[in-house]
């Protein structure tokens, strides 16, 4: 069995946990360690239990708790190469933790793949992973989905998807302006009317489960998010169980089972 929470999603701070028979993942640490741990500690797990941090990019709501976590945990750190030089001069005591997520490698019997987001950090990434059970996708923090992110993803059987802003909600929200156009420029964030597009494409391609992902708290709601992309899978006939990880508090489980999405 082969299970997916979400710590934290959302602008201020992002960490998910992947955990198989063979091993636990954790995608970023935007949260404090304190934080981390006491999640953990919820599902039965300590930060020693980690065999993997995957950072999809170096903006602080994805690696905030990262300088704790490395002085509780001894599990590799992977980052692209870009993101990795980035790491390196921000912290300290990485440099022999520091693993190139370059294309496909293996954590444990799980294959992981990294791909390019279009996002304003340096070497910022998504990931796929394929545990025993199947495959999990990540896209967040992307202005677009990328032609990587289109080729890598579809087959996966849970998706968590980034839905972060209402076009109009943003545009007549309070951001000041300079923000509002690097929400909506080439490095910025995914709109619910794309994250309805790819959902479409993913549940095409046999997506069982989406789980709609950092969601603005200004800008965008839950029910504004899953009302354009239940819209758009709809329309296309299709029904995958669709959900918005909370904000700022651990999720409940999202299983996959023998290849199956299934309910805990």
């Amino acid at each position: 069995m082969t299970t997916v929470h979400t710590l934290a999603s959302g602008s201020s701070g992002n960490a998910l946990l992947l955990s198989w028979e063979g091993g636990h993942i954790l995608v970023d640490a935007g949260i404090s360690c304190r934080r981390i741990s006491r999640s953990l500690e919820t599902l039965g797990l300590s930060l020693g239990d980690l065999d993997a941090l995957c950072v999809t990019h170096t903006h602080s709501d994805h690696i905030s708790g990262l300088a704790t976590l490395l002085k509780h945990t001894d599990c590799p750190v992977w980052a692209t190469a870009p993101a990795g030089r980035d790491l390196l001069r921000r912290l300290a005591g990485l440099e022999d933790r520091l693993r190139e997520a370059a294309g496909s490698f293996a954590v444990g019997d799980c294959a992981v793949s990294a791909f390019p987001t279009a996002h304003d950090a340096p070497g910022s990434c998504g990931y796929r992973f394929d545990t025993p059970d199947g495959g999990v996708g990540v896209l967040t923090d992307s202005s677009l989905v990328t032609a990587e992110a289109e080729a890598v993803l579809p087959g996966v059987a849970l998706a968590v998807l980034e839905a972060n802003h209402d076009v109009e909600a943003l545009r007549s929200g309070p951001y000041p302006y300079f923000l509002k156009e690097r929400i909506l420029g080439p490095g910025g964030h995914l709109r619910n009317e794309d994250a309805a597009a790819f959902a479409v494409t993913l549940a095409a391609a046999g997506a069982r489960e989406i789980v709609l992902a950092h969601l603005s708290r200004e800008n965008n709601t839950p029910a504004m998010a899953l009302r354009a992309v239940e819209t758009a899978l709809s329309a296309a006939g299709l029904s995958p169980r669709l959900s918005a990880a909370p904000r700022d508090c651990l999720s409940g489980a999202y299983v996959l089972e023998g290849g199956c999405v299934c309910s805990e």
